[in-house]
């Protein structure tokens, strides 16, 4: 923990960081076995962070699960990002052409969220990702244009921080990431097939704002639909030429190959 930062502050959000897709609801001592917190502490933590609508108490038992005052700050949030406005169309068009989905993601962490969903309305197998999923970085497309689009220091340094946190998976997630960042190098896109979900392939290409914040942009689905080639060949090109007029009307850059990363 910095100097400088409040270690009550620090303690109750690590516990909203705990919630995900996967752990919607928990209780005291599963939030101390993930934090370290003692439980006593937990509960008086999740008591505060309840009183201010950001957990909500389980109307019998002792777990919990995000509050209502979440969603403010989210919508909050997203209301602030003029590139969804712009973009959405766009997706919704790319998506139903390739009859697949196109996402939106920004970074949280080691991680992307989806700040933007648009899915083919014609399609008969849609994915479940949604606002709100989040992606891992080494291994999906997503993650992966993010890293190649921000400048080498901190590629690194995002690269390390992962490499301390997957342990033994790391070997092979590097073997793909490092392969995906030099297709980057030589096109401006990265593929991932099968990486993140098996049986599904995607694209993804990166957006720099114009206040320098990184976003990243997808297109993908089935593998049988989404083959090598097609992503390659007509999905990637077609990406490329979304996030560029997104750019040209936000005021953002896209950073291609004949671009040096600022």
């Amino acid at each position: 923990m910095a100097a400088d930062t409040v270690s009550a502050l620090d303690r109750g959000l690590s516990l909203m960081q705990c919630f995900s897709d996967t752990r919607r609801v928990l209780g005291p001592t599963e939030l101390s076995r993930l934090t370290g917190i003692p439980r006593p502490s937990v509960i008086r933590l999740a008591a505060t962070l309840v009183n201010h609508r950001w957990l909500q108490a389980e109307p019998e038992g002792e777990r919990y699960m995000l509050g209502a005052g979440v969603v403010s700050l989210a919508q909050v949030f997203l209301s602030g990002l003029d590139v969804r406005a712009i973009a959405r169309p766009a997706m919704q068009t790319l998506a139903d052409r390739f009859g697949g989905s196109v996402y939106l993601a920004v970074r949280d962490g080691l991680e992307l969220v989806l700040v933007e969903a648009c899915k083919a309305r014609s399609a008969m197998l849609t994915s479940r990702l949604d606002v709100g999923t989040r992606v891992p970085m080494p291994n999906s497309a997503l993650g992966r244009a993010y890293l190649g689009s921000v400048d080498e220091t901190e590629r690194e340094s995002l690269i390390e921080s992962l490499r301390l946190t997957r342990g033994s998976d790391w070997p092979a997630l590097e073997a793909g990431l490092r392969q995906a960042l030099l297709e980057h190098a030589q096109h401006g896109w990265c593929v991932s097939q099968g990486a993140f979900h098996a049986e599904i392939n995607s694209v993804s290409v990166a957006l720099r704002g114009p206040r320098g914040e990184v976003m990243a942009f997808n297109c993908g689905g089935p593998a049988f639909l989404f083959t090598e080639s097609q992503l390659r060949d007509a999905v990637a090109p077609a990406l490329v030429s979304l996030v560029q007029a997104v750019a040209l009307a936000s005021g953002g850059q896209v950073v291609l190959p004949q671009e040096e990363p600022a």
